[in-house]
Formats: C-alpha cells, sequence, structure tokens
C-alpha cells in the first residue's frame, strides 16, 4: 500500500495536507512533517497545510496553516492524516480533490479517502508517516524528524502506553538520526507555569466518582468562561489529572461549550471505544473522545462507563 500512495503523490503537482479539528501533536507532527519530507523528495511540488490554528501547540516551527482558495483543490491530492471520522477533519474541501489518501492509527469507523492505510498497531500517526518515509527511501530532513518525533512522544505518553513496541523506538532512531532538540520540544510539552499548576490543583479537588469507580470532571460553560483558557487545555488539558489514581480504571473529562459537551475518556484496562462511538465519537482503546449535546447525554454516557465496570468487561 505504502507504494500504491507514493505513486499517488508522485502523479500530482499540488498536495493538500488535512488532519483533525483541535489538533494535538499527532496531528499537527504527522501534517507537518509529511509536509517537509514531501518539500525535501519533490521540491517542485506545491504542498499546502489547512485546518483551524495549533492551539497549545503552536510551538511546534511551521505550525501556522495556510489559507487557500477552493480552486486549489482542482487537480491536487487531498492527504488526510490522524482522523477516524470524517465529521472530525478539520476544513472538509478535502473532499474537492481530484484523488484522496489517508494515512491513520485509530480504530477504523468508515472509509473516508479512496486510498487509505488505518494500522491500528502504530503508537501514532506520526509513527507510520515516519516508518512510510523510511520503507520508501525517502528522505527526512530534520524539521520534518523534529515533527514527527513530537507527535511520537505525545501520543504514546513519552513512549508509556502499550501502544508503544520495539518498532516505535527503532522509529524514533531513526529520526533522531537528524539534527535537533528533543530537550527543546521536552521543554515546551511538559513545562508548566505555577498558575497551570494550580489549576491542575483546582480540578483535581472537581474528581468526582460513580458507584463503581469510574472518576470524572464536569465542568460548565459559566465555569470554563471564568478560567480564561483555551477549550484545548481544559478538556483534552485536563483529562489526565485524574489518570494513575489507585482503584480507578476509567476516567472522564466533560467540558461545555458553545457547540456541546466535550467528552474525553481514558482507560488503563477497558475498551472504551465503543461507548465514544455509541454517542458519535472514536480513537483508541483506551483513548477516545466524542462530543453530546449536552449534560443529560453526558451523564448517560458516564452511566454507559458505569456499567463497563460492573459488568467486568475488561481488556
Amino acid at each position: 500500500m505504502y507504494n500504491r500512495i507514493l505513486e499517488e503523490i508522485t502523479k500530482y503537482n499540488r498536495i493538500i495536507l488535512h488532519r483533525h479539528n483541535k489538533p494535538d501533536g499527532d496531528a499537527l507532527g504527522s501534517q507537518i512533517g509529511l509536509k517537509h519530507i514531501l518539500k525535501e523528495n519533490f521540491p517542485k511540488k506545491e504542498v499546502y497545510v489547512v485546518g483551524d490554528s495549533a492551539g497549545r501547540y503552536d510551538f511546534m516551527e511551521d505550525s501556522v496553516m495556510d489559507e487557500i482558495t477552493d480552486d486549489l483543490y482542482e487537480d491536487a491530492l487531498a492527504v488526510v492524516l490522524d482522523c477516524g471520522s470524517s465529521h472530525l477533519i478539520s476544513d472538509e474541501r478535502y473532499k474537492l480533490a481530484a484523488s484522496t489518501v489517508r494515512f491513520d492509527h485509530h480504530i477504523f469507523c468508515e472509509e473516508i479517502c479512496g486510498l487509505e492505510i488505518v494500522d491500528t498497531s502504530f503508537e501514532s500517526c506520526c509513527g507510520l508517516i515516519t516508518d512510510f518515509a523510511r520503507e520508501c527511501g525517502l528522505k527526512v530532513p530534520s524539521l520534518a524528524a523534529k515533527s514527527l518525533y513530537t507527535g511520537m512522544v505525545t501520543d504514546s505518553g513519552r513512549f508509556r502506553y502499550d501502544a508503544t513496541s520495539s518498532r516505535t523506538f527503532a522509529l524514533a532512531s531513526f529520526l533522531m538520526e537528524q539534527d535537533f532538540d528533543i530537550e527543546e520540544i521536552y521543554r515546551n510539552l511538559y513545562a508548566e507555569d505555577f498558575e497551570g499548576k494550580k489549576l491542575r490543583a483546582q480540578f483535581l479537588l472537581k474528581v468526582q466518582f460513580t458507584k463503581h469507580n469510574v472518576a470524572y470532571i464536569y465542568t460548565t460553560l459559566e465555569e470554563l468562561k471564568t478560567l480564561n483558557k483555551d477549550t484545548f487545555s481544559i478538556s483534552r488539558g485536563m483529562v489526565g489529572t485524574m489518570a494513575d489514581t489507585k482503584g480507578v480504571d476509567i476516567w472522564v473529562n466533560f467540558t461545555e461549550t458553545e457547540d456541546g459537551v466535550l467528552c474525553e475518556l481514558r482507560s488503563g484496562c477497558y475498551n472504551i471505544n465503543p461507548i465514544a462511538v455509541k454517542y458519535g465519537g472514536g480513537g483508541h482503546q483506551k483513548a477516545s473522545g466524542a462530543t453530546v449535546a449536552d449534560k443529560e447525554e453526558a451523564m448517560a454516557m458516564l452511566a454507559d462507563l458505569d456499567a463497563m465496570i460492573e459488568n467486568g468487561i475488561a481488556l
């Protein structure tokens, strides 16, 4: 399949790279990384990256998205990265492209593009892009390597999550053959000012528990507005405050927004993905997300997660 996708890339002079909205390090890393791999190996091609802003990952070099007109999709190849559901793709104009390709590592939900590689054995989409480049003999310049390594770090939980394998380290080693500052990556990812630590403490005190010990935090829209933080920092940023709590195998962070309630689901030993899919979301077995209409639906999801523990359906 790598060769078929490489043939498709070779065929088109204009390539437009998409990824999921509200990007994390893996979405941006795979997008920026592939952009610079393509520019290095096919210098005559036009390569664009599109989508919403980088948010808290705006420290990543070249993370500012391109603003392009619809006509550029004519006779172009659109590549969708790190996205398991079509409604989560940032900028739906990928549908206007002459041809479409997808690289993804989420649990398969639907066919989105004409050519697809969906491989859940990879810890990150960045790992998949790195493997693609290595196997196809493509040059990986320093900025691409740095971006891809960043995504591998974030989606593997600093090489801690169980999707991490010997291949993960082999691919990381391959990237590290290029010259980039690993310490700079970690500083930007994990350094936190005192106000941030205070915020985490505040959220830790908000944790509640269901009958069967599902931990959860619920933040109302009114509370969110008083925090003076972007939604991503509260929704995905605070779900980790409940991780590594003894006796807690599932935890979920609910955040009200103008567009619904963001739900970040996590687990240490349960496949919570079917619950996320039930409510219109998706992701991985132990880390998924969804957006529901209101608090009532969020509490229905919480009840489903509680029932999962009650019934003992672990991996």
